[in-house]
């Protein structure tokens, strides 16, 4: 018996929910710009309330633990966090493009590979390949992606690039015959974080609390600031 809070801000969706056993019980989630910063802890009220349940009745707090958004892991694991110690709660930490493949994979059968794809800069993206099983055919990677990106792999089997990441890719990959985009962009969410997290919670998959760091992937790189002209 598990009921688990999981949460994901690895993008500018703000995405709260409550499992129990696995099982979705509710599910919050925003998609407007910084709504992580101002509107996390309300989801999450509701989420738990709504469901029919009080904070201290969970037995974990699961967090997507990145790549993405360096502002928005940084608020969400700092909110897991901070439940996990005021309540006494065990931490689980799931991979960010991991839980987005499980999204898609009932929906992709073999010989299919999986691409997630979480826009980075310009033409970069924080990406990996599953296969439908869900294991890992190529590990998390910060690409710059061009015309001759994933050439090998496109030449083997049908691949599907997912996210909002392969939204700005379509332009120079949709040329391979093999490179499949849905036509409607799959978002971190934490329905899927809550499902992975189950299954973590009961291999007792838990994280070091006090030092446990987002999976930031890149170091933060900030703007210059502009020089005074006096």
């Amino acid at each position: 018996m598990s009921l688990i809070l999981s949460l994901d801000t690895s993008t500018t969706v703000c995405s709260v929910a409550l499992h129990r056993d696995g099982e979705l019980v509710a599910c919050y989630e925003l998609f407007t710009e910084k709504s992580s910063s101002g509107l996390l802890t309300t989801l999450i009220q509701q989420a738990v309330q709504h469901g029919g349940h009080q904070l201290a009745e969970l037995d974990a707090i699961a967090v997507a633990k990145g790549p993405g958004s360096y502002t928005g892991l940084r608020i969400g694991v700092s909110t897991a966090k901070g439940l996990c110690f005021a309540l006494d709660k065990p931490l689980l930490a799931l991979d960010t493009l991991e839980a987005m493949t499980a999204q898609i994979r009932p929906f992709y059968p073999m010989p299919y590979a999986l691409c997630p794809m979480l826009d980075a800069r310009r033409m970069e993206v924080y990406c990996a390949v599953y296969n439908t099983a869900g294991q890992v055919i190529m590990p998390t990677a910060a690409e710059i992606v061009d015309e001759q990106s994933f050439a090998d792999l496109l030449a083997e089997r049908p691949v599907v690039f997912f996210g909002n990441g392969a939204t700005k890719c379509r332009a120079v990959l949709a040329h391979q015959p093999n490179a499949v985009f849905p036509a409607q962009v799959v978002q971190p969410s934490a329905k899927t974080v809550g499902q992975l997290a189950a299954v973590a919670f009961q291999e007792n998959r838990f994280e070091d609390v006090v030092n446990f760091e987002p999976y930031y992937l890149k170091d933060f790189v900030g703007t210059k600031p502009r020089k005074l002209v006096v």
